[in-house]
């Protein structure tokens, strides 16, 4: 039995669909939940000039809103998670947050890709897998909507 989930979510529609299957698992076992919403960096793929003060405030906004979404749709569905916003890369933050609060399992989703673009593909990067010691539920697809 799970003690302590973290969901994991980017507000994309295979994101939203995690964080439903998460909220729904969370709710049946009465765990400990937490949200990690995560936005990848606008400012490390721009050129140094074009970094400004607005560019950095329009992407704390864009997490801001992320957290605040995620947030309220556990919400709806009778959760109260801490949650905490991220910037930045996932294969990172993801570990570090598990880490962080000992969790027991991490629920995130993955979009289908190409063979090649997989995270757990033959990529020299280390894969999620790799970089955590407890269990994780991926789901798969966009979420429907029921």
């Amino acid at each position: 039995m799970y003690r302590k989930i973290l969901l994991c979510y980017d507000g994309t529609a295979e994101g939203r669909r995690a964080l439903r299957e998460g909220a729904e698992l969370a709710s049946a076992m009465h765990t400990q939940t937490y949200l990690l919403a995560i936005c990848r960096s606008m400012l490390a793929a721009a050129a140094p000039e074009a970094v400004t003060p607005a560019l950095a405030g329009c992407e704390e906004d864009l997490a801001r809103v992320l957290l605040e979404d995620g947030v309220a749709r556990l919400r709806a569905r009778g959760l109260e998670a801490q949650g905490e916003l991220a910037i930045g890369d996932p294969l990172q933050l993801i570990p570090d947050a598990a880490r962080r609060h000992a969790v027991d399992l991490i629920v995130l989703s993955h979009r289908r890709r190409g063979r090649l673009a997989r995270w757990w593909s033959d990529s020299p990067q280390q894969s999620l897998l790799d970089l955590v010691s407890c269990s994780i539920l991926v789901a798969t697809g966009a979420e429907r909507s029921d």
